[in-house]
């Protein structure tokens, strides 16, 4: 087996899919439980897609997409949801003696002989992506069980049974809906009532889409198990309450953050997913182009001064927080944060839960940390005067500070510190840098296609001076859910302030003069960037257009 293993890289190498040099780096990072086109996947150097062909290529097994493969809902009593997960495989259709399966490794003989030995059909297999097989298990395996048992009417003193039994229906429906998201690489998960119905949606790639509608009657259990996991009062539903989850799922550490919010039609829940073993601590994997990564460097290698990343909710300013914080971690730097909540727990850092409810704010735990003889300070979010004016301070007096700030633009971030009552000479001395990014999808690898630009996208490029004669777009398949996106990348556009823009803000000059010396020095606008990476194939015009302002 191990020597197909390695054909399959060699196969790779030979149809210049990946270098020998990338392939070699993959063999010295897989692990042994690994196989290697798991590894090229993981590394990116491969679409999925291009490693489905190559296997159907040298073994001579079908690809198939079951997208809209008609599959015999039959056959789900033949092979169990057990069987079908642990091996990720999903039965198709029988023809006499043999039974055809979907899977993802072809190469896994032991799945294959263990499906021949608990059905006693012979194996025939086809080769389809991970996801599409995770998908079509999902939906033939998933979809209803344990509905029909909540129908039933249970007596009162059955119902905390009901939500706390392992075996429980709703329990097993809870942590199913949670994997499902995992799984589906979903950032949220919105548990919306409605009249007659719950409608069940996930945030994927920024976009809510609905995955399954369940009966009304589900609502007060469903609502109580998720209460439960979260500590959560579930006697209390007038008033919205917050929580938190932490548990494995299939060997996965996953964090929650709970919200429940009382409306018309019973309490709303949203679940914000923290995937822990998914973080992204490189700061090479963010999405930064060249020229921004190296001002970004150097900005942070700065031993004082503060340096602010800013965008609406969900653009990704914590990931890009804590990969430079990841960055500067050593043994001879003492680095504390102060966050509401800690979402990521990094070894080495020093890390502080802001709680209202006791009075620690940011503002009086930033002063606590200021004793604490820090080098580099982390503040979640600077939300009022009081932060600020101390985040200053603390950067005057020899500490370098990162925060977030809630602004449109890295310029607007100036005069928002202004308009909180920073003086501007303050502002002028402390402030280094500002990093403004928004996430945007990425174009589908393997459903990627090449067009000729339109009249109106080849008039936005030529206005900011870029040449271009193709745009890449996701026609739409299984793996991406026909949407032509599949993952995130961020835009950014980096304020470096210099002297000259520091005379600028302590003269309380217009921001259009601030916006030239910006234009002079070559900086990368969030549409500049957008552009580029448009150019590069990586995302549509449509997407940066939806984020970012073509001025």
């Amino acid at each position: 087996m191990r020597k197909t293993r390695k054909k399959i890289g060699d196969l790779l190498v030979d149809t210049g899919l990946i270098t020998e040099i990338q392939l070699q780096e993959a063999l010295r990072d897989k692990t042994e439980k690994q196989r290697i086109g798991d590894v090229l996947l993981q590394k990116r150097f491969i679409t999925e897609q291009q490693l489905i062909e190559v296997l159907e290529f040298q073994l001579g097994i079908p690809h198939i997409s079951l997208f809209r493969y008609p599959i015999d809902s039959s056959l789900t009593s033949l092979v169990s949801k057990e069987i079908a997960r642990r091996y990720n495989l999903m039965p198709l259709k029988r023809e006499g003696d043999k039974l055809f399966i979907a899977m993802s490794d072809p190469l896994d003989f032991f799945a294959i002989e263990d499906v021949r030995l608990t059905t006693g059909f012979q194996i025939e297999t086809a080769i389809a992506t991970k996801d599409e097989i995770y998908n079509a298990i999902n939906k033939y395996y998933d979809l209803g069980e344990g509905i029909i048992e909540f129908m039933d009417d249970i007596p009162e003193e059955a119902q905390k049974e009901r939500i706390t039994n392992e075996d429980s229906p709703v329990v097993k429906l809870v942590n199913q809906i949670l994997l499902n998201a995992v799984q589906l690489r979903a950032s949220d998960i919105h548990i919306d009532p409605q009249e007659t119905k719950v409608a069940l949606r996930y945030r994927i790639d920024g976009v809510l889409r609905t995955e399954r509608i369940l009966p009304k009657n589900m609502q007060n259990v469903l609502t109580a198990r998720i209460k439960i996991m979260a500590n959560l009062d579930i006697t209390e539903n007038r008033i919205p309450q917050d929580g938190r989850i932490k548990m494995n799922l299939d060997f996965h550490p996953v964090d929650l953050r709970i919200s429940t919010l009382p409306t018309v039609y019973g309490e709303k829940i949203v679940m914000r997913v923290l995937d822990l073993s998914n973080q992204l601590n490189d700061l090479q994997h963010l999405g930064f182009n060249k020229v921004n990564l190296q001002r970004f460097m150097k900005l942070i290698e700065r031993p004082t001064g503060i340096i602010l990343l800013t965008g609406p909710t969900g653009s990704g300013k914590s990931s890009t927080l804590y990969a430079a914080l990841n960055k500067l971690n050593s043994e001879d730097v003492n680095i504390i944060t102060i966050e509401d909540p800690v979402e990521y727990q990094l070894e080495g850092v020093n890390q502080i839960h802001v709680n209202s409810n006791i009075g620690m704010t940011f503002a009086t735990g930033l002063r606590a940390i200021l004793r604490q003889d820090p080098n580099i300070i982390m503040v979640g979010e600077i939300r009022d005067r009081e932060t600020a004016d101390i985040a200053v301070r603390a950067s005057l007096t020899g500490h370098l500070v990162l925060s977030t700030l809630h602004t449109n633009d890295s310029l607007g971030t100036i005069t928002r510190l202004i308009d909180m009552g920073v003086e501007p000479f303050l502002v002028a001395s402390s402030l280094t840098g500002v990093v403004s990014q928004r996430l945007v999808r990425r174009v589908c690898r393997d459903c990627a296609e090449a067009h000729e630009p339109t009249k109106r996208e080849l008039e936005i490029f030529a206005k900011h001076g870029i040449r271009i004669e193709e745009i890449i777009r996701g026609r739409g398949c299984g793996t991406c859910n026909m949407t032509g996106y599949k993952g995130r990348v961020a835009i950014h556009e980096l304020l470096e302030i210099n002297d000259e823009m520091r005379r600028v803000i302590m003269n309380i000059e217009s921001f259009s003069k601030l916006r030239e010396i910006a234009i002079k020095n070559k900086m990368i606008f969030l549409i500049d960037d957008g552009l580029l990476k448009v150019k590069q194939g990586i995302t549509t015009t449509e997407e940066i257009l939806r984020v970012a302002f073509a001025e």
